[in-house]
Order: structure tokens, then sequence, then C-alpha cells
């Protein structure tokens, strides 16, 4: 519900439009050439900046006489009058400037708000400028000193340009964990966690039937558990995301994404691991004189074409493993098969690069810490989801469709028929013979 001094405002500034509309008076801007100059010797721009904060006043004093008349001209009509001025501020490229504020009060003692005023104090949108600043590199403590355009603008402050981030970064959040799925259709959904100042942010990222991404959802804890990854799916369903449709999921192998993924999308859910994941796995178990050559396997078998060969060459790196080291064996044996599901639905090796690791989660996640790597204290609150949230609006941004997109539409028509053939059968029900 809006606010008394919200409606005013509005008011405000529909009665200004009406003026401008209906009468259309001229406003006329008369600038000495001598202080002309002395502002473009400082550079056009602060020519610019002056000139339009003289037209800012003149728009404000054409509008109170509009609505009271000239002055020393009495009208027995007059409706309001003017009562001086007072201090204000208009928002010119995310700063607060001091203006002279012209005040008029009716004939009733009221105080009537201008449209014009109103219209420069909301300006640009401060808090989203300051956002967009922060995301881009500058500190709180350099904000005022590198977007000073006026000498006496004010607000910049350190204090202050942290409180518009914090308003601004909640806005984001909130909208990101909002948004609605209903009509969204994804072939593909991805969820990976990382380590992030002492917790987990566990994030889903969805590619879409015509190849685009976008960030899903983030979720924190203090580990990857299965609770964590449960309440994101839970979130995504809330949010209209069906689960019922056929998709492939990636995951990074984790028991818990895997346990959370089956609840929520049922046993005959796709899962595809992640195949970087699992090499990571495999070669941490062996010395670093093996690493090469298990490494040149492992990425031997994961570029075949057909799941028989690719299946073919890790059982026999299996089995060498086992005599090297069982442990790395075991490693590599564990959810082997689901490392090589986009072999099943014989997806194009242009496409599998994509669709076989949870690479572009990775990647994303890298942005964020470019993002957040001027932070030097972390508190508690939601401090860190808004800083991530932040970072992931930023990385998505700059996300383009995926390689290989072309492709999906095969990818989509093999995936439908896997899942399935994955379904467990039904069992006929016996009818029932009526006794004779």
């Amino acid at each position: 519900m809006k606010k008394p001094y919200q409606i005013e405002s509005q008011r405000a500034v529909k009665r200004l439009e009406e003026i401008a509309s209906e009468k259309n008076p001229a406003i006329q801007l008369v600038l000495p050439m001598a202080e002309a100059v002395g502002w473009l010797r400082q550079g056009l721009g602060e020519l610019v900046r002056q000139a339009g904060l003289q037209v800012m006043q003149e728009l404000m004093d054409e509008e109170v006489r509009q609505l009271v008349g000239e002055r020393s001209r009495p009208d027995a009509e007059r409706k309001a009058n003017r009562w001086g001025s007072e201090r204000g501020y208009c928002v010119v490229m995310g700063q607060k400037v001091p203006v002279d504020r012209p005040r008029v009060r009716s004939t009733e003692d009221r105080e009537i708000r201008l449209g014009s005023y109103e219209m420069f104090h909301r300006g640009e949108p401060l808090t989203e400028t300051v956002w967009e600043k922060l995301m881009l590199g500058l500190t709180t403590r350099k904000y005022g000193e590198a977007v000073r355009q006026f000498t006496d603008a004010y607000g910049l402050e350190k204090s202050a340009v942290s409180e518009h981030f914090i308003e601004a970064s909640q806005e984001k959040l909130k909208a990101l964990m909002e948004r609605r799925l209903d009509k969204k259709k994804f072939c593909a959904l991805m969820i990976d966690g990382t380590p992030f100042q002492g917790q987990q942010m566990v994030a889903a990222l969805g590619i879409g039937n015509d190849g685009t991404k976008m960030i899903l959802g983030i979720w924190q804890g203090a580990t990857e558990n299965a609770t964590v990854v449960g309440e994101l799916l839970g979130d995504l369903m809330n949010r209209g995301l069906d689960f019922s449709e056929p998709r492939l999921y990636v995951l990074d192998g984790g028991k818990a994404l895997h346990a959370a993924v089956k609840k929520y999308a049922g046993e005959s859910a796709v899962i595809q691991r992640c195949q970087v994941h699992k090499k990571r796995n495999v070669l941490d178990h062996v010395s670093d004189e093996d690493k090469p050559l298990i490494s040149e396997k492992l990425e031997a078998a994961y570029a075949q074409d057909s799941f028989e060969a690719a299946k073919k060459q890790l059982d026999g790196l299996k089995y060498e493993l086992m005599h090297l080291n069982p442990s790395a064996a075991r490693s590599l044996s564990e959810g082997m098969e689901e490392t090589l599901t986009v072999h099943k639905l014989h997806v194009p090796k242009q496409l599998r690069k994509t669709l076989s690791n949870t690479n572009i989660i990775e990647s994303t996640f890298a942005v964020v810490g470019k993002v957040c790597s001027n932070v030097k204290r972390w508190m508690d609150g939601d401090q860190r989801e808004r800083w991530v949230g932040s970072g992931l609006l930023v990385a998505e941004k700059k996300f383009r469709r995926v390689t290989g997109y072309k492709q999906l539409q095969g990818f989509i028509t093999n995936l439908a028929a896997l899942s399935e053939s994955a379904k467990p059968a039904k069992t006929p029900v016996a009818s029932k013979r009526k006794a004779s």
C-alpha cells in the first residue's frame, strides 16, 4: 500500500504533466557569457551540469507561476501563495545535489507539492546506480571520489553508499529468488556448490530448450547436504518448476545432490555426473607421476562417441587401477555409468562438452569471486547471499546460448525416450470375476 506522501507526489507529477500538455508554457534560460565561459574552461561537462541545474530552477519557478500567478499582481481567485523556499536536493548521476526548492501553500494553509521537484528529487534510481558501480569493482570508500561530478554533491560517504547497496542488493536477491518458472522450459538443470567465506553456496542453473542459460536460485548452508539441496529444489518447485518433465540433471557427483534430485524428480530422473569432478576425484588418489597417464586415458574414454566404446575404455582403466591403486579404481567405479549418460543419449560432441560437466556453474562462480573480491569483512546475516546473488546476476548478463544449441532438438527427443524407458513398468491389474 502506498503511503500518503507517495500519493501526493504522484498527484503533483500528474498535475505538472497536465500543465505542460494543456498550457505548454515556454521556459527561457539566460546564461551570462562570462559565467558560461568560466564553466567551459573546466570542461564541457561542467557547463552542461551547471546549465542543467539552472534549467531545473527555471522549471520549478514556472510551475509556481502556473499555480500561484505572477508576483505582485492581486488575484481574487488565487488558491495558493508563495511561501519562500527551503533546501532540497535532486539525484543526478548517482549523487545528491543541493537545490533551492520553492514552497507553495494553499489558501487553506496546506502545503502543495511541486511535480517538477518531485521528478528531480526522484531522479535516477540512486540505489541502482550504486549497485552497478560496485559490481564494476568500485569500493564504497572510493565511490564518492570516483563518481563526484558536482563540487557540492553529498550522500557519497562510505556509510551512505553501503546503505544504498544493501537496499539494492536485497531487492536484486528478492527478484532472483522469486522468479516464476511456470512458463519456462528447461531441457537441463545443473546444480553445484562451492565453499564461500565459510559457508556452502549451492546454485541451480537451467538450460532452456532454445539454449539460453538462466540462474534459477541459490541456497546457503554449512555443508552441501541433502537438506540444503532439497530446500533449493523445493523452492524451485514452489516457483513453478515442473519436475515431471524429462530433463537432464547435471550434478557434481555428491550423494546429497543425487538423493535430492531423486526425491523431487523421481527414480527415473536422467542424471549426468560431472566428468570433470570424476576426473579430479580419481586423480586425487594417484601419485603425481601417474596423473598425466591416467588423465590422458580418462580424456580418451570420455571423448568416445558411443556409450559402449567409452564404457569399454573406462572398464579397462578400472582394471589397471585395481593393480595400481584400488582406491582410485573404486572412485572411478562409483557412479561410472552416470558419467556416460550423455553418451547414452547420443549427444553430439559439440553439445556434449557443455552437458557432460558443471563447468558453466564453476565459471559463473568465478565471476562471483571477482565481484566479491573487494569485500574485506564478512558479517553474519544475509550479506553472503546478497553479494553472491548480485554476482550471479552480473554473470547472467554475460550469458550466451550454449555451444551446440542447434543440436538441442535431437537431444530433447532422445531425452524423452530415455526418460520414458527408465520409468518402472506398471503392473497390470487382474480383472475381478463375478461370482457365479
